[in-house]
Parts: C-alpha cells; sequence; structure tokens
C-alpha cells in the first residue's frame, strides 16, 4: 500500500516511480471529442518507457536537454518523466510562443532533440531556422512530418511495458538530487528570457513543504488548464500526482466551463485574470431582480467575513437562503466540488479577494517565482489572512530589505541561470539571498507582496505608485479586459485600458451605442463617459499623488497571441508601452 499522506522523495524519479506503480488506478483525463477518457497508472508508465527506449536510441544522455512544445496533453508529463528518466534536463517551451522566440531559446539551451505537439509546433520549428544542437526531433500528434519521428508509432508499444521493471526502475534511481531537472525560461516582462535552472532537490523541496496545510489527497480531482511549461501548473501537477490523484488535461482555455461540469475538480488552481473573468461574468448576467439578489447575498457574506475567513460555515438564516440562492449556483459553475481554490502566478487583488469571499469561497493566494521552484508562501487551511499570500514555506528563510524588495535563501531557490553566470551573481546578495525583486512586507508570520521594484513607476515629483492594486480595482469593471497605470517619470499618472470588447459590444447595443467599429466604438460619448466614471470611482480610493488623471481607452483587445499579456496572463509593459508611445505622448502633451 502506497502512503499518499507525505511527499517523502528527493528526485521527481522518485514521484514518477510512486505513482507509476498503481497499477489500474485512473491517473489522467483527456478530452476525445465530446468524452473524456482516463490514463491509468500502468498506461503512463508504458508510455514513458516506450519514449525512454527512443531517446536512448538517439543517444540522449544525462545532462543532455530535451525541448518540449506542446499545448496542456496528459502526453506532457509524458516528455517530462520520460527526459528526466534517464538523467536528461528538459526545457519546456510555450506554444504560444512565435518561431523566432523558439528559436532563440532552443539555441540558447543548446538542445539535442525536441517534442513538439503537432504539425503547428513543427512548422514553428522548421521556421526558428538553425539550431547548431539539434538533432532529432519528434511529434506527438499521428502524423507523418518531414525529419520527425511520429511518436504516435513508438507508444503503440507501449501496452507491451506497461508492468513494473526492474532495471528501468533502477535507472530511475541513478538520478541524484543534485542533478539539473530542467531549465525554465521566463517570461521576461521586466527584460530579457532566462533560463532558471532547477534541481530535483529544488523542486522536490518545495513540493514537500509547500502542499503542507492544503488538505490535498488520494483521488483528488484538478483540471490542468494553465500552461504547463509555467512552473506552478508543472508544480501542482507533481503534487496531484505525489498525493494520489488526478489530473485533466485541457489544451483549450475556452472548454474550462464544461471541463469543469465534465471533471467535476477538488482542486482548483487559476491566475487572477480567470477569477475576475467569472466575476465579472457573474455580474454581467445578473439584470433586473437577479442583480438585487446578487447584491443583497454579497451583503449577507460581509456580515459572516470573519466565520468565512475561519473556514465556518456560518449558521445565520440570512446566510443560509443567500448560500442556496445564489453561492452554490456559483459553487456549481466550478463544478459543485471544489474544496481548495488557488490563485498564484500574479497579485489576486482585495476587491476580488473579498468578493468571492462574500459568495463563500476562500481563494487560497501564495506568492512565488519561477527562480524559487516556484513556491515561497501560501495561505493554508489553518492559516489564513485574505489580502495576503500566507505563511513563508517552512524551508525557505525569508527577510525585507531596507527599500521593501523581498529576499529569500533556502534548498529551494534555483541553481542559477543557465550560461548566464555575471547575472547569476547579480541577482544574490554578498550573504547568499536571492532578490526577488518584488516589494513587500512580512507582518505577523504573513507576507504581502505590493508590487514588482522593476515595475514602480516613480514620478516626476519622486512619488512612488504601485501600478498592480491599481489596476485591479479597475479589472473589477466588467467593461475592463486590461489596463496599464504609467506615469514613470512624469508629473501625473495616466492609464491604458484594453475593453472587453465582446462585454463593451454588448453593453453598447444595450445602450443604443452604434459604431461601424471598435475604433469608433471607443470613441463614442457615452462609452467615454462609463470608463471616466469607473476611473473616478477607482480615484476616490486612492492617495492623491496615485490618481489616475488622464486615460485613454483603446480599440484593442490584449492578448497572449497579441503580445501584450504573458502565458500566464501578466502584462508585457515594455511591449505594451512601445506599442503605444504615440498615445502615451498625447496623454502627456502640454504636461
Amino acid at each position: 500500500m502506497i502512503d499518499f499522506s507525505k511527499l517523502e522523495f528527493s528526485t521527481i524519479n522518485e514521484l514518477f516511480e510512486r505513482m507509476s506503480h498503481r497499477g489500474a488506478t485512473p491517473v489522467a483525463m483527456w478530452k476525445s471529442g465530446t468524452d473524456w477518457k482516463e490514463v491509468t497508472s500502468q498506461q503512463m508508465y508504458g508510455r514513458v518507457r516506450a519514449l525512454v527506449e527512443l531517446l536512448q536510441s538517439w543517444g540522449i544522455e544525462r545532462g543532455d536537454r530535451v525541448g518540449l512544445v506542446s499545448e496542456n496533453r496528459w502526453e506532457w508529463p509524458v516528455v517530462d518523466f520520460a527526459v528526466l528518466a534517464i538523467g536528461a534536463v528538459d526545457v519546456p517551451l510555450y506554444d504560444t510562443l512565435l518561431p523566432d522566440q523558439m528559436g532563440v531559446i532552443l539555441c540558447d539551451a543548446g538542445v539535442r532533440a525536441v517534442i513538439v505537439s503537432n504539425r503547428l509546433q513543427y512548422k514553428k520549428l522548421v521556421a526558428a531556422g538553425a539550431i547548431p544542437t539539434l538533432e532529432f526531433v519528434g511529434v506527438l500528434d499521428d502524423c507523418e512530418l518531414e525529419n520527425a519521428v511520429n511518436l504516435a508509432e513508438v507508444f503503440r508499444r507501449a501496452p507491451d511495458l506497461e508492468q513494473p521493471d526492474a532495471a528501468f526502475d533502477g535507472l530511475l534511481r541513478q538520478t541524484r538530487p543534485e542533478d539539473l531537472a530542467t531549465i525554465v525560461y521566463t517570461s521576461g516582462t521586466t527584460g530579457d528570457p532566462k533560463g532558471v535552472m532547477l534541481t530535483h532537490r529544488n523542486l522536490t523541496a518545495d513540493l514537500r513543504y509547500s502542499t503542507v496545510g492544503l488538505r490535498m489527497g488520494e483521488g483528488d480531482r484538478t483540471i490542468s488548464f494553465l500552461p504547463l511549461s509555467h512552473s506552478l501548473a508543472r508544480h501542482l501537477g507533481y503534487a496531484i500526482y505525489g498525493h494520489g490523484g488526478k489530473i485533466a488535461y485541457l489544451a483549450k482555455f475556452d472548454d474550462l466551463k464544461g471541463a469543469m461540469q465534465a471533471v467535476k475538480p477538488q482542486i482548483f488552481l487559476a491566475v487572477p485574470r480567470v477569477y475576475e473573468k467569472v466575476r465579472q461574468s457573474t455580474e454581467a448576467q445578473a439584470k433586473g431582480l437577479r442583480k438585487k439578489i446578487l447584491h443583497w447575498a454579497l451583503r449577507q457574506g460581509r456580515r459572516h467575513r470573519r466565520e468565512l475567513m475561519e473556514g465556518r460555515t456560518p449558521s445565520a438564516s440570512g446566510w443560509r437562503l443567500a448560500n442556496r440562492l445564489v453561492y452554490g449556483k456559483l459553487r456549481a459553475a466550478f463544478g459543485g466540488e471544489a474544496k481548495l481554490w488557488v490563485s498564484g502566478g500574479a497579485p489576486l487583488g482585495m476587491d476580488a479577494a473579498e468578493w468571492f469571499l462574500d459568495m463563500g469561497i476562500r481563494i487560497f493566494e501564495g506568492y512565488g517565482l519561477t527562480e524559487t521552484s516556484p513556491v515561497v508562501s501560501r495561505n493554508t487551511f489553518d492559516a489564513y489572512r485574505i489580502g495576503t499570500v500566507g505563511p513563508v514555506i517552512p524551508n525557505l528563510e525569508l527577510r525585507v530589505a531596507e527599500d521593501g524588495e523581498i529576499q529569500v535563501r533556502g534548498e529551494t531557490v534555483f541553481a542559477g541561470y543557465w550560461l548566464k553566470e555575471d547575472l547569476t551573481r547579480a541577482e544574490f546578495t554578498e550573504d547568499g539571498w536571492f532578490k526577488t525583486g518584488d516589494i513587500g512586507e512580512y507582518k505577523d508570520g504573513f507576507l504581502s507582496i505590493t508590487d514588482r521594484k522593476k515595475e514602480l513607476i516613480k514620478t516626476s515629483s519622486g512619488k512612488y505608485i504601485a501600478p498592480q492594486p491599481i489596476e485591479g480595482k479597475l479589472k473589477a469593471d466588467e467593461l475592463v479586459g486590461n489596463a496599464a497605470v504609467i506615469g514613470d517619470a512624469r508629473k501625473f499618472a495616466a492609464v491604458l485600458i484594453s475593453p472587453d470588447l465582446k462585454a463593451l459590444r454588448r453593453w453598447a447595443e444595450e445602450h443604443g451605442v452604434m459604431a461601424r467599429d471598435d475604433e469608433e466604438l471607443v470613441r463614442d460619448a457615452k462609452v467615454k463617459k462609463h470608463y471616466e466614471t469607473l476611473v473616478r470611482h477607482v480615484n476616490a480610493q486612492l492617495q492623491d499623488y496615485e490618481r489616475l488623471k488622464k486615460i485613454a481607452v483603446l480599440p484593442d483587445e490584449w492578448s497572449i497571441e497579441g503580445g501584450e499579456l504573458t502565458p500566464s496572463m501578466k502584462l508585457m509593459r515594455r511591449v505594451i508601452l512601445d506599442r503605444y508611445k504615440e498615445r502615451i505622448e498625447a496623454l502627456y502633451s502640454g504636461e
């Protein structure tokens, strides 16, 4: 009998061995047409063994780098586990990268092989140009491509490899905790992408301590829809497998609503933008009497915040009625069985956190970086404080520097940046603390994050403005897709607003606004008045020097594909400032 109560392993290979020796127990799910199919532990084991044989036939050796470019699918962890099984190092890439971006990373990592998911990613790989070290390419989809191995053919012999094999399991155990496991390239929100080197010890130590207090257990289900190339999504996958759970892999975010009803996850992990969208959708759908009931229910929840923050169910009749009429329906939208809601990747914002709490849902916000494997802190069932990112995990030391920057030290801190020793040294203090680049405070055992140090805006009067909390308040409005507060070295702060164009068009129709295109729509007087009213409302909650004096509503909806957002939906501020340079100058003309 496997004991899933503790994550007692020191390499990811040990985690895989533990997960893959569960016989016919389902460990993964994938969508085939309209149906969901299950993958058993032994099927995963057979696939990994089959791929290991191929990698060995290619001559891939311990320490070699293997690229992985794929959307979320159950074969993603198959590739991950297979590469690590032979002591090689995987280099996961976002499937949204452009060919030139893909080429830069693969060249920098010096990959000998690349596994791509489909024909599109293969074409991007070809278009990326010459990668001097690249020798082998495999494709997961069942298709024949020039100079690429069809892995569907390789996996056809996997059923013959599903029984435990002593020689293979011995291979798994040859990997040591200090061995390099993966190189994860950062999204480059404030600079060029860097290859973060993470060892098996980094990854397993973080798993061992970051999941304490989250009550994960055998049989728990989750949906993997955040990009697996993102450290947080990959971390959750390892945690679920380590605790004996099951993961449903979702390739398209647009399918999430249906997936929640089909899978009924007990654990739901998302970035703040997903929660913001749920809130906006809930409020937008509430019209007339339903809107009055929603606001009444929120007031009921607000009266019982203390109980809800402590994880207690209020007994008051008003709360019970609101739970039946409103809160229960919101939980049903998540599948109806979720017990743990987690937010990470960016600050959630107090407005959103309080809204969900008033609806009876405690969102467990956490904090971390790729360089910290990734979790630094997280709220738990026994230690929860709204508006914070919780207590620091037990095996990590944390301090706050004089300028407010958070610094950490411990076994989960990365091994350095790939081929960038000078940059690595620059990111550490002389006494060995890693400088996170985030500003915050650590009080009463709970960590709070204010903003990114590099993203703080310093006006010409010398005042510092943290843009993210202000942007979070603006995004509470259903017509705001994203917002970017600007004003560095300027006399005042201003904001660029990217609308939720679908919601804005619907609003315009309801309010009698006629426009030929989106450019004309955002210039309409009624539309401008709506956004100006929103900004006035937000300004009323800010200090005078923080207030937004100018606003530009853009006819563009920012996206990952457009380059304005990272795959984890954070703002690419460099891109936005450059792309809207003229609009920004117009806002400040005559300042």
